[in-house]
C-alpha cells in the first residue's frame, strides 16, 4: 500500500512539473539590446490588442507582460523583445 501511495505521489508531482509556466531561460534570444522594443512600445502594443497592461519587465532576456485580458482574466505573457511576439502565456481564470 505504501508503494502505491508513493508511486501516485511521484506521478502527480511529475505531472505538475510538466505544466509549469515557461521562463525566459527556456528561450534562446540573443538579440542586441539596441534592437529591443522599449517597455513603452510593448505596453502600447498590448494595450492596442485589448489588454489592460499592469506591468512590463525584462527577465532572462525576454519581456514579462502582466495584464488583464478582455474577459477579465489575469495573464502573464513572455514576449520576444525584438518582435513583440508572445512566446508563452499563462492565464488565471
Amino acid at each position: 500500500m505504501k508503494k502505491l501511495i508513493a508511486a501516485t505521489a511521484l506521478a502527480l508531482s511529475l505531472a505538475a512539473a510538466g505544466t509549469a509556466f515557461a521562463s525566459g531561460k527556456d528561450f534562446k534570444i540573443d538579440a542586441p539590446r539596441d534592437q529591443w522594443m522599449t517597455t513603452d512600445a510593448i505596453k502600447a502594443k498590448f494595450t492596442a490588442e485589448g489588454y489592460d497592461v499592469r506591468k512590463v519587465k525584462e527577465e532572462d532576456g525576454v519581456y514579462e507582460v502582466y495584464a488583464i485580458d478582455a474577459k477579465g482574466a489575469k495573464v502573464e505573457q513572455l514576449v520576444h523583445p525584438v518582435t513583440g511576439e508572445i512566446l508563452s502565456s499563462d492565464k488565471d481564470d
